[in-house]
């Protein structure tokens, strides 16, 4: 059997004549992974923060660029009215409308007052004759809704109802006298042939006799806007800007504007010559 040489005792190197490895330090090896594992990491800290970089990019991006997807076919944006409001200075923007409604350009720019016109004659001591003025005239309109045209505004039992016309008394309520807003001179208010106002209460326009105050100047006051059918008017009120004159279930009211085709055709109206 061949013999078990036993490895000298590494307790006392010199003295058995083996010598230790000093070609490599101590723990060489577990400094070359732990340095490893370190730049491992830093690398995917790096790629890690880069890509979030770029996402966030990409999603600033996309949120700047026009939405032009909302108009592809199948989408429905919710965002666009079907409506645009009326045109004028209504309350329903806080700017100033870029397109002045019907009329409103000749108020807000007053022509000048006719020269006198001087004497054929001439002379040192010629007088000169003013041109004369056109007698004053009322105006008297009847209301009627565009999308039910054979009806009108009618005064029934104090209140105004979209109805036809049946006879003369049918008429003369339903012919109104258009005059200058009581609370805004640009503007209208309506008077009946008995002497009262058309005014709103409880958000229902009613006729009622003027009690010469602020308030009731104000009920009674509506301001002209542009409307999307031709030819029709929608009013607003003076103390409620924003909300316009529609007939509803046939009773005409006064409500908020809502965007809709159906709110656009029950509020606007044609003012047509009166019917007495």
């Amino acid at each position: 059997m061949p013999e078990n040489k036993s490895r000298s005792s590494q307790d006392q190197p010199w003295e058995n004549g083996w010598a230790p490895d000093t070609s490599r330090a101590p723990g060489t090896r577990r400094l070359w992974l732990a340095g490893g594992m370190a730049m491992a990491t830093i690398i995917a800290c790096v790629t890690a923060i880069a890509v979030s970089e770029r996402d966030a990019d990409d999603d600033s991006a996309a949120a700047a660029s026009p939405v032009a997807d909302a108009t592809v076919p199948g989408l429905i944006s919710f965002a666009t009215p079907s409506q645009t409001p009326p045109t004028g200075r209504s309350g329903l923007s806080t700017q100033k409308s870029a397109t002045k409604a019907p009329g409103e350009q000749n108020a807000t720019r007053p022509k000048p007052a006719p020269e006198p016109s001087k004497s054929s004659s001439g002379g040192a001591g010629s007088a000169t004759t003013a041109a004369p003025k056109p007698p004053a005239t009322t105006t008297w309109r009847s209301i009627r809704a565009v999308n039910y045209p054979d009806r009108y505004w009618h005064v029934r039992d104090g209140s105004v109802a979209l109805d036809q016309v049946r006879g003369s008394e049918s008429r003369q309520d339903s012919t109104f006298k258009q005059v200058r807003g009581l609370a805004n001179s640009s503007c209208h208010s309506f008077a009946t042939h008995d002497g009262t106002y058309l005014r709103h209460r409880g958000f229902v326009l009613r006729a009622e006799r003027n009690d010469g105050s602020a308030l009731f100047a104000q009920d009674a006051t509506f301001c002209p806007r542009g409307s999307s059918h031709s030819g029709a008017t929608m009013l607003e009120s003076v103390n409620y800007p924003g909300y316009f004159l529609r007939h509803k279930n046939f009773v005409v009211r006064l409500e908020r504007y809502d965007y809709s085709s159906l709110y656009v055709a029950d509020s606007s109206f044609r003012l047509v010559d009166g019917l007495a």
